[in-house]
């Protein structure tokens, strides 16, 4: 079995992922590295990640990979087939893990995956009572 190396590139990104809470890009993961490692580093970090079940990608509504902290994934079970929200003015990325769309497609098509993602205001940017800062 090989054993995977946990890196001081890999402890803070996977860090900045779960402080953050929701899903980020490698850019704005490369913003708050602060100069911690290149962006080939970054890629090949997060790629590994994913392969371990520990983040998982979304592809927003403007077609830019984020990438998520999963929570009950492992290597051998990474499903990520929840609805994720993409607010059109703070550009944030919400996985809404609760809901799970239902896909009926057509006899004899396969899904192995999807990539939901609904576009709108967040309650942050509405600034309802309710919304949290």
């Amino acid at each position: 079995m090989k054993k995977t190396r946990n890196t001081q590139a890999k402890t803070e990104i996977l860090h900045v992922l779960k402080q953050t809470g929701n899903a980020m890009s490698h850019g704005e993961l490369q913003e708050k590295l602060n100069g911690l490692c290149n962006r080939v580093t970054i890629y090949r970090v997060l790629e590994r990640l994913e392969n371990e079940g520990k983040i998982h990608k979304i592809i927003n509504v403007d077609g830019v990979v984020n990438y998520a902290i999963c929570k009950d994934c492992r290597k051998e079970n990474h499903s990520h087939n929840h609805l994720h929200f993409n607010c059109e003015q703070c550009k944030k990325v919400i996985c809404i893990e609760n809901i799970t769309p239902e896909v009926n497609l057509p006899k004899n098509f396969i899904v192995n995956r999807y990539n939901l993602v609904i576009s709108g205001i967040c309650p942050v940017c509405q600034n309802l009572p309710n919304a949290k800062s």
